[in-house]
């Protein structure tokens, strides 16, 4: 008997059709349809090919005209607005990403039609073809119209600032009396090189840094050391205490942020009126100097922002088995190492990345800054005031100044400062490591 063993036949799938090229079928859609065609799909490739066809003969004069405005934005003062050019442009970069897009699919549909025609599958009928097509379609025809409605809401106005820092757009040029042109990195290079801009620039860019980190921590620290001293079980009437400390949440933070303003006036605020001067002899300034003003809006944040994170905290801090905490007790672990090795880390897994989103919330925290004291005091030399944030700078340079394409440079640097930052620390965050492990 001979050792080899016989080779066993491989068996075809039954119907395959192995002459059938999907090489050929991504060639034949070059042409939108042709490939469907080709896999004996006749029905859909006609219909794929009406559609294309049609849309590029509504849709070209529009897409072909708004390139062309986004371009040279506009011709004739008076007449030609930049401003609508370049939102038809954007508009029309919109319909021939989506041309695009619709014909690669196109081509990778004829070709996956193809490789299973080769392996032995064979196009139904029409009914079943189209329960199978709807079947496929559902989720994006749901998603649709938040998407087309995310498109138009949020996409397009953010494209319009992006493209707004690249050009003159400023109170003596303003459309349509007059024709915007594109500059280029001009703003940009204007905010480093210009002394003006540049001092301005980076002491609001310094202070919004200071003002995020500070105001964001103190008021995480702060709700962290309440949770915890409320969920310490020697504590009588916890029900009450916590009730009373998210009190300041349920208040409108605009209604609060007055209170705080007339509370910290020089000339008739309690704050100087009844405690500081009965006690120190003297007043503060807390309207008119810049340190104190700073002080003073971090201070009501931490007010503002600790009643949101102390319920978070409590309901994770609820969460925790008290099994941890006794068999620490049993190793001798001190408080300290407790809160180090159990607390603190259970805490930091449940809320990192809700904690981080108070950090760029307070980066563009705009209400404060203003309902405060307009971002008050003037500052010698800077076209911005003592706790002027970048968003609130950006408002005065777009409604008080018209420096439209400045404020937008720096809305741009803004955004991108901000999306960085989230994007980083969500990902370093342990809970976006661990996701799907526990």
């Amino acid at each position: 008997m001979s050792n080899e063993k016989e080779s066993k036949p491989v068996k075809v799938p039954k119907g395959a059709d192995y002459s059938h090229s999907p090489k050929k079928a991504m060639l034949l859609s070059i042409i939108p349809g042709f490939g469907q065609i080709y896999n004996k799909r006749r029905i859909k490739g006609i219909l794929i090919l009406t559609l294309f066809l049609a849309f590029a003969v509504v849709m070209f004069n529009f897409v072909t005209s708004g390139l062309q405005g986004l371009i040279t934005l506009g011709e004739t003062p008076r007449i030609d607005d930049s401003r609508v050019f370049i939102i038809e442009g954007i508009i029309a970069m919109f319909f021939v990403i989506f041309y695009a897009v619709m014909y690669v699919v196109n081509i990778k549909d004829a070709k996956a039609e193809a490789i299973k025609i080769q392996n032995g599958w064979s196009p139904g009928g029409l009914k079943e073809n189209f329960k199978n097509a709807w079947d496929t379609s559902f989720p994006y025809v749901m998603i649709g119209p938040g998407l087309l409605l995310l498109i138009f809401v949020v996409i397009l106005p953010l494209l319009f600032m992006a493209f707004m820092a690249f050009t003159n757009y400023n109170l003596f040029n303003a459309p349509p009396r007059n024709l915007l042109q594109w500059v280029g990195f001009e703003n940009f290079i204007r905010l480093v090189t210009l002394s003006e801009w540049r001092n301005t620039f980076f002491s609001v860019l310094s202070w919004t840094l200071t003002w995020t980190f500070v105001a964001t921590t103190l008021s995480i620290a702060l709700a962290m050391f309440l949770a915890i001293l409320t969920n310490d079980k020697r504590l009588k009437g916890t029900r009450l205490i916590r009730t009373v400390l998210i009190l300041p949440w349920a208040v409108p933070g605009f209604v609060t942020i007055i209170i705080f303003s007339a509370l910290f006036n020089d000339n008739f605020g309690a704050i100087n009126l009844d405690i500081i001067q009965p006690l120190f002899g003297t007043s503060i300034p807390w309207m008119s100097n810049v340190m104190w003003s700073r002080i003073a809006i971090i201070m009501i944040q931490v007010w503002l922002g600790f009643p949101y994170v102390y319920a978070l905290f409590s309901g994770v801090l609820k969460g925790i088995s008290d099994d941890w905490y006794e068999a620490a007790d049993m190793d001798g672990a001190s408080r300290w190492q407790k809160f180090r090795e159990i607390t603190f880390p259970h805490l930091m897994f449940a809320t990192g990345p809700l904690l981080l989103t108070q950090y760029t919330f307070n980066f563009n925290n705009f209400n404060i800054i203003y309902l405060f004291n307009e971002g008050g005091p003037a500052v010698r030399g800077q076209n911005a005031g003592g706790t002027d944030i970048l968003i609130s700078w950006v408002f005065k340079l777009t409604f008080d100044n018209a420096q439209f394409s400045m404020a937008a440079a720096i809305s741009l640097i803004l955004g991108l400062i901000v999306a960085t930052f989230a994007f980083f620390q969500f990902r370093r965050s342990r809970s976006f490591r661990e996701e799907g492990t526990m």
